[in-house]
C-alpha cells in the first residue's frame, strides 16, 4: 500500500511537471490580442505591451496608448487673434499716416518733385507690406489633403505609409503635418505659430510671411533714414552748447565730461521741438528696434529654407527631414522661381525640332 501510494504521488507530481509548461505556453499566446488598424480597418494580432505598431498593409502607425481628446471650442481664441491682428493693422495705418504728416514738411522743403517721389515710395512700401501681412494673417496656413482611410477595399497597399492618427482632428496626419492647438487644426509643413499674425506659418502662407519680413525690413530702413533726415532739418539750433575744457582733466574723465555736456545741450534743445519732432524721434527709435528684431527672424527663416527644413523639423528629435540637402535650389523651389531660362526665351527657341521625311 505504501508503495502504491508513493507511486501514485510520484505519478501525480510527474503529471504536474508535465502540465505546468503547457499552461505557461497557453498564457504566453493569450497575452497577444486582436486590435484594428485605424488606417485600413484590418484586424492584427499584437502584444498589449507594444506602445505603437505599424500596419503591414497600409503602413499606418497606430499608437495603442493614445489618449482620446475632446474637441475644444476654438472660436473665442480665433476671435481674439483676429481682433488683435485687426488692431495691429489699424495701428500700423495710424503710424504710417503720422509718419507722412511728420516727414512731409521736411521733404517738400527740398522740392515738390523730391517730396512727391518719396511720398509715392512710402505709399508703395506701405501697401506691399500691409498686403503681405494680411495674406500671412488671414490666409489658411495649409490644411493637409483629405485621403481615404478606415476601409480595406478603398485603402491600397502602402497608401498611409508612416501616417499617424490625430486625436484632436480625428483624421490621418502625415509626417509633414503638425497639429496646432492654437488654430485647432493640422497644418502642412508647419514652421511655427506666430502670435503677431494670429496664424500658423505653413505651406500655404510661408512664402507670404518671408516676403512680408523682407518688405517690412526695407520699410524700417527707409523710415529710419527719412526720420533722421527730417529731424536734422527741424531740430532747434543749439546755441548754448559750449564745450568747456576741464582743468586738469584728461583721458576718461575728459571724455565723460564732454559727453555730459553734449547730452545736456541736446536735451535742453529737445524741449523746444514741435510735435512733429517728437513723432519723428519715436519713428526713428521704433524703426531701428523693430528692424533689428525682424532681421534676426528673417535670417533664421532663410537659414532654414537653405537647409530645406522648417523650424519644427529642426527642433524635432524624430529627424524627419534628415535627408534634406543644403542647396541654393531650395530658395528657387520656395519662392517658385523657374529652374531654367527657357521660360524667358522666345517661343521658336523652345519649340521641338521637327524631322522632315
Amino acid at each position: 500500500m505504501d508503495f502504491g501510494n508513493s507511486s501514485t504521488s510520484a505519478a501525480a507530481s510527474a503529471g504536474d511537471d508535465v502540465l505546468y509548461p503547457e499552461e505557461h505556453n497557453v498564457t504566453s499566446v493569450s497575452d497577444d490580442h486582436e486590435t484594428t488598424c485605424w488606417g485600413c480597418g484590418l484586424r492584427v494580432l499584437v502584444s498589449p505591451h507594444v506602445p505603437a505598431f505599424k500596419c503591414f498593409w497600409c503602413g499606418a502607425i497606430t499608437n495603442q496608448n493614445g489618449i482620446k481628446y475632446e474637441k475644444q471650442n476654438f472660436m473665442w481664441r480665433r476671435l481674439r487673434d483676429r481682433c488683435f491682428v485687426s488692431f495691429l493693422i489699424v495701428f500700423i495705418l495710424l503710424v504710417i499716416c503720422g509718419g507722412i504728416w511728420a516727414i512731409y514738411p521736411a521733404l517738400v522743403s527740398c522740392g515738390y518733385f523730391y517730396g512727391g517721389v518719396n511720398i509715392l515710395l512710402i505709399i508703395i512700401l506701405s501697401i506691399f507690406t500691409l498686403s503681405t501681412f494680411s495674406l500671412s494673417a488671414f490666409r489658411s496656413a495649409g490644411a493637409p489633403p483629405n485621403i481615404l482611410w478606415g476601409s480595406y477595399p478603398a485603402v491600397t497597399k502602402g497608401a498611409l505609409e508612416n501616417y499617424r492618427f490625430c486625436e484632436y482632428c480625428a483624421k490621418p496626419k502625415s509626417t509633414r503635418a503638425h497639429h496646432c492647438r492654437s488654430c485647432g487644426m493640422c497644418v502642412l509643413d508647419m514652421d511655427h505659430h506666430c502670435p503677431f499674425i494670429g496664424n500658423c506659418v505653413g505651406a500655404a502662407n510661408h512664402r507670404h510671411f518671408v516676403i512680408f519680413l523682407i518688405s517690412a525690413i526695407i520699410s524700417m530702413i527707409y523710415v529710419s533714414i527719412m526720420s533722421a533726415y527730417a529731424v536734422y532739418h527741424i531740430w532747434p539750433p543749439i546755441n548754448n552748447w559750449q564745450i568747456r575744457l576741464l582743468n586738469g582733466a584728461f583721458g576718461q574723465k575728459l571724455l565723460m565730461g564732454l559727453l555730459k555736456d553734449i547730452f545736456l545741450a541736446v536735451f535742453s534743445s529737445m524741449m523746444f521741438l514741435p510735435a512733429r519732432g517728437l513723432v519723428l524721434i519715436y519713428l526713428f527709435i521704433a524703426s531701428i528696434s523693430i528692424g533689428i528684431g525682424l532681421s534676426v527672424l528673417l535670417w533664421q527663416q532663410l537659414c532654414f529654407i537653405y537647409e530645406g527644413k522648417t523650424y519644427l523639423s529642426h527642433i524635432s528629435a524624430s529627424g524627419g527631414d534628415s535627408t534634406a540637402i543644403k542647396d541654393c535650389q531650395n530658395f528657387i523651389r520656395f519662392f517658385g522661381l523657374p529652374y531654367t531660362r527657357a521660360r524667358y526665351l522666345p517661343s521658336f527657341f523652345n519649340s521641338k525640332k521637327r524631322h522632315k521625311k
